[in-house]
């Protein structure tokens, strides 16, 4: 994360005409804050364009505006920046867009506001009380055939290019065909983009051949599979000798559910059997990514003025990386852990999430906190035997990578923990022995109430 003087300082000493922030992971969107309250302080006249994965119109509008007295504005993505520059750069263009703006995030506000005061929240006593109960006499958790580590060095890409969805890598590109034409390979039946789509699918399996003939690229990977028990809303890890190794801690959801059907309020540490039960369950992890050399060769390609074949290496890079994610999980359920050796899904079925058990990964819905991925690289060593590292904000290094933790509980499902109340927070504090200032500032996304200043 590129600290805020270096931003300001660089904008003020280049002269610059507008500042632009981008974030990819929730940490982010804090400092993006920080960079606002900072450019009021200093008293800068410049606009402050917001962008990235994590960001949202609505949070520029509610957290981020209020702090700066200049024009400040979320872009959804970089092909929309040059539209919103020139205006903001245009004399007779900017008041009339800029009074827009303003009109349209003061309604956001207010909806924030009444949004807030009609959401109700169970105390997490209560959430606990109505958790997800499982008969674990019912079930019986399958034991890993190989617990420990296992690691995946040079894979081979020919093996992930069955699994790749495609389907994303023609967003990175804004190509979205209209129903029934829009998924992969339909959409280059679209009328509208099926043309283009073609066109850049083409130039991505050209790439991809010469990425795995020249050896552009290397994908590392490793899976790691533990015991493990629940005890509240936490899953404890265990060498296999019965030796704590380490805490995944978890959030439950709060907000209070409006169905008729009563309907549990559930915590990642549901779907892994209680100490108290005596039953013996496992936890797997995987960390991956086929993006070793994506910096060094995209450099080559910018120094020769070639942008379109660095996005291009990067969204061919990010659709390896998670075919890689699609395969390692697949081979973990079916020979690493062994729980569903008898399954036989294609593709699609996988993209489809057909299979059975869940992979939700820190800072996420489910869990939405990435300081849990700390426990994931102590656990299973994870930078030094695959050189995956994680930055100061705990985003993935390279940024081609995917990491997920692994439930085998036939009744585990993906689910959002939502907004969380002040009495969660607190309580989440404690059992991570971390200040209140500083999980808010990781979770302060899924924050159901304004942290005091």
């Amino acid at each position: 994360m590129t600290p805020c003087e270096k931003i300001l300082s660089t904008a003020i000493n280049e002269g610059a005409d507008i500042v632009g922030l981008s974030g990819l992971i929730t940490p982010s969107l804090e400092e993006m804050i920080h960079v606002a309250k900072e450019m009021e302080r200093l008293k800068m006249k410049l606009p402050l364009l917001i962008g990235g994965a994590t960001t949202s119109k609505a949070h520029t509008a509610v957290k981020i505006a209020p702090q700066y007295s200049q024009p400040t504005i979320h872009v959804l993505d970089a092909s929309k920046s040059v539209v919103v520059a020139s205006a903001l750069l245009d004399e007779t263009a900017k008041y009339d867009f800029v009074e827009e703006i303003s009109e349209e995030y003061d309604f956001i506000r207010e909806e924030y506001r009444d949004s807030q005061q009609e959401s109700k929240y169970l105390s997490l006593e209560e959430a606990r009380a109505r958790a997800l109960h499982i008969d674990w006499t019912c079930h019986i958790p399958v034991k890993p055939k190989k617990l420990g580590v296992t690691v995946f060095k040079d894979f081979d890409l020919n093996i992930l290019i069955p699994y790749i969805d495609w389907k994303p890598f023609f967003d990175v590109w804004q190509l979205r065909g209209k129903y029934p034409n829009r998924g992969f390979p339909k959409i280059f039946d679209d009328k509208d983009v099926g043309a283009e789509a073609k066109q850049v699918h083409s130039t991505a399996m050209s790439m991809l051949t010469t990425i795995i003939e020249e050896k552009w690229l290397k994908a590392h990977g490793i899976v790691g599979l533990f015991r493990a028990s629940s005890v509240g809303d936490d899953i404890k890890v265990y060498s296999e000798t019965g030796e704590e190794q380490g805490t995944f801690f978890g959030l439950r959801q709060q907000v209070v559910k409006t169905s008729q059907v009563s309907k549990p309020y559930m915590c990642l540490s549901d779907f892994v059997a209680p100490k108290i039960s005596g039953v013996e369950d496992y936890i797997g992890m995987f960390a991956v990514s086929a993006g070793f050399g994506v910096n060094e060769k995209c450099k080559i390609f910018e120094a020769e003025l070639d942008d379109y074949s660095a996005i291009m290496l990067k969204a061919v890079a990010d659709r390896l990386s998670e075919a890689f994610a699609e395969y390692i999980h697949e081979h973990m359920r079916k020979e690493l852990w062994g729980y569903a050796s008898k399954e036989e899904l294609d593709a699609s079925a996988l993209h489809r999430i057909k299979y059975d058990g869940i992979r939700p990964a820190p800072g996420y819905p489910s869990q939405p906190d990435h300081t849990e991925k700390l426990t994931m690289w102590r656990l299973m060593n994870v930078q030094n035997l695959t050189g995956i590292k994680l930055t100061e904000s705990l985003a993935m290094q390279p940024a081609a990578s995917v990491s997920a933790l692994c439930i085998a509980q036939p009744q585990s499902e993906y689910f959002a923990v939502g907004r969380l109340a002040q009495d969660q927070v607190r309580d989440y504090s404690v059992r991570k022995s971390m200040s209140i200032e500083e999980v808010q500032k990781w979770l302060s996304a899924s924050l159901g109430y304004e942290p005091e200043s």
